[in-house]
């Protein structure tokens, strides 16, 4: 949104990234208005149709997706653990319909957004949230420890 790339450059640079051997982590999002309106989970569908889903299964098994809502980012708003498994399941339902059960189950999906030591652990423990992508907390050593350690401790008790 910041820099105005309609779905057609982000495809492109998809391509591009998955030619040159680099795993892209590709985010979806909706902006607070459409949460408001109800309208997130066609948001993201339509994020991930028009983003990934022309992909072949081989080409989309190289892909990590990270759901960011865009409201939260940098705001200290974070999505609430329900409100992220939601989304996060929904995403995986996508695709597990778009390609297979298999491909759903071993696709990252990430949580981005605000995320941080306080919340990371009850989000990281979400069923279908594989881990975090991690913004401004990442630059201060002692949060972005606290937040591995919340990591680690989720994987523990899965």
């Amino acid at each position: 949104a910041h820099f105005q790339e309609s779905d057609e450059v982000l495809a492109t640079k998809v391509l591009r990234l998955l030619e040159k051997d680099i795993v892209p982590i590709f985010c979806i999002g909706e902006q607070l208005s459409e949460r408001e309106k109800g309208e997130e989970f066609k948001i993201v569908e339509n994020q991930l149709t028009k983003g990934l889903f022309y992909l072949d299964k081989d080409a989309f098994e190289r892909i990590i997706i990270a759901y960011e809502p865009v409201w939260a980012i940098g705001t200290g708003l974070t999505a609430t653990p329900e409100q992220a498994q939601k989304m996060h399941a929904h995403i995986r339902q996508l695709i597990e319909k778009q390609y297979s059960v298999e491909v759903a189950y071993n696709t990252y999906i990430l949580y981005g957004g605000s995320c941080n030591s306080k919340n990371a652990l009850e989000l990281f423990s979400c069923q279908d949230v594989d881990g975090g992508l991690i913004g401004g907390a990442s630059l201060k050593a002692e949060e972005f420890i606290e937040i591995i350690n919340a990591a680690e401790t989720s994987v523990k008790s899965d």
